[in-house]
């Protein structure tokens, strides 16, 4: 059974830091694009970054850049997502998603992913 589960949501004051985990298992993660996607009431779901199977290419939107750091083990079969300098706009429910056959070209079509987590929340807030 395939199960993704998100872990390190919690409530931080806007400039700190949050480090997000997924931990994968019943299916190839290291044969995955792994990916984190962020969900908020208003927004609805953004994409965020995507990282390759061997982990060495990493990709991000334009809103997280230079702020986050997608990373991932594959001998742990767990995938990262290092927060730093964070802001309310960052609040959401962040989830992770793994994708078997996504191009280069198409990591940022959330449609595209076939196993998907639960989420955890993350709130920015004085």
């Amino acid at each position: 059974e395939v199960h993704l589960v998100e872990s390190g949501g919690a409530l931080v004051q806007p400039g700190e830091s949050l480090r997000l985990s997924c931990a994968a298992s019943g299916f190839t993660f290291s044969s995955c694009v792994m990916t984190w996607v962020r969900q908020t009431p208003g927004k609805g779901l953004e994409w965020i970054s995507a990282v390759n199977e061997d982990g060495d290419t990493a990709i991000y939107a334009d809103s997280v850049k230079g702020r986050f750091i997608i990373s991932r083990d594959n001998a742990e079969n767990t995938l990262y997502l290092q927060m730093s300098s964070l802001a309310p706009e960052d609040t959401a429910i962040y989830y992770c998603a793994a994708g078997f056959r996504v191009s280069s070209s198409a990591v940022r079509s959330s449609d595209l992913y076939d196993y998907w987590g639960q989420g955890t929340q993350v709130t920015v807030s004085s």
